[in-house]
């Protein structure tokens, strides 16, 4: 178990501001904006490496050094002990981050969520602004 956890540590991190479009590069983002997607989170990340194959382990209690309320990060290997890709298509961190970022988009959890917003907005009234404040005397 512990050299398992040794050899973790050698790992590669990808951290979601990394692939944040809505990040300044200043801020962590480490693709172009348009490539990259909305506020992933590392759940969004380790599910995508999942799909794609590539070995990953996801460290919840680590914060990004740039901005320390940005938690959690995902830990990924590109290759296999003997120099091989896991997979053969992606051979370089900014390609997986990018494939990831096409990925987070299809995510199952922001599918469902944009089902359930788009119903309860529908339903919902005229909604009044409240730009409106006290008026003078």
């Amino acid at each position: 178990m512990e050299q398992q956890l040794a050899s973790i540590k050698k790992w590669n991190i990808i951290y979601p501001v990394y692939i944040n479009s809505k990040k300044t590069i200043a801020e962590g983002r480490r693709i172009s904006a348009s490539k990259g997607c909305e506020n992933p989170t590392c759940m969004e990340i380790s599910d995508c490496c999942s799909h794609l194959k590539i070995p990953h382990a996801v460290e919840i209690d680590k914060a990004y050094p740039r901005d320390f309320m940005q938690v959690g990060r995902v830990r990924f290997q590109l290759k296999k002990p003997d120099g091989s890709f896991w997979n053969p298509a992606i051979t370089s961190k900014k390609a997986l981050m990018v494939q990831i970022a096409e990925l987070v988009p299809k995510h199952h959890g922001r599918t469902k969520k944009q089902e359930a917003a788009s119903s309860s907005t529908s339903t919902a009234g005229p909604s009044k602004s409240g730009k409106h404040g006290k008026k003078k005397k």
